[in-house]
């Protein structure tokens, strides 16, 4: 049987809520198979996000680890690329840890790339009508840190993992603007992506590169 592992966080920096982790749950709640869907929100902090995802994988081998987050200041849905093992943290985490330039596994190589089908995942969430792009940067936060530590994860287990930023629901924020997007649509990128990951297996040989 096929298992996915899919994560959320928590609320950040007095935030009432995460879209990420939510929408997870939303996605749980209405998973229908016939593979086996875990799901987990996560601590918004270095050293418990990383510890928990590494638990989460060794109790459930998943085939699949799909973990998310917010970028509260994007207005898409970001199918992350490239994770990179450094830490550089602008601000505190919820535990009050501010690691600065000190890598995500050490002894790990400078980065690794999504091992999902990343330009198929942004495509297939498009076309549901869902603003979606491929991201080339998923910053040096939690965030990053967790895809990090997923992606080599993965890599040691031989499952394939990736990551993806959402925008503010709209929910949170009162209207859908440019920077939000509504929770629904939020939960249904996350489950397309899902099933993209699981269908498809060599990505789409198209551009999604950027100018800057």
């Amino acid at each position: 049987m096929t298992t996915i592992l899919l994560t959320g966080f928590e609320p950040f920096g007095g935030d009432p809520a995460n879209p990420s982790g939510e929408a997870v749950g939303i996605v749980a709640a209405r998973w229908s198979g016939p593979e086996t869907l875990i799901t987990a929100v996560l601590p918004v902090t270095f050293d418990g996000a990383a510890a928990r995802l590494t638990e989460l994988v060794a109790e459930h081998s998943p085939d699949v680890i799909l973990a998310t987050g917010l970028a509260g200041d994007r207005g898409t849905i970001s199918v992350e690329r490239i994770a990179v093992n450094l830490l550089d943290a602008r601000i505190p985490d919820n535990a009050g840890a501010q690691p600065v330039d000190v890598p995500s596994v050490a002894g790990g190589p400078a980065a690794y790339f999504a091992t999902l089908p990343v330009k198929a995942i942004a495509r297939d969430i498009a076309a549901a009508g869902i603003p979606s792009a491929v991201s080339h940067s998923a910053g040096t936060f939690v965030c990053n840190h967790v895809f990090f530590t997923a992606l080599h994860e993965a890599g040691v287990r031989g499952a394939r993992a990736g990551f993806i930023h959402v925008p503010w629901a709209a929910e949170h924020g009162g209207s859908a603007d440019a920077s939000s997007l509504l929770l629904a649509d939020i939960a249904s990128a996350l489950e397309i992506a899902v099933r993209t990951s699981l269908r498809v297996h060599e990505d789409l040989a198209v551009t999604a590169g950027t100018l800057s």
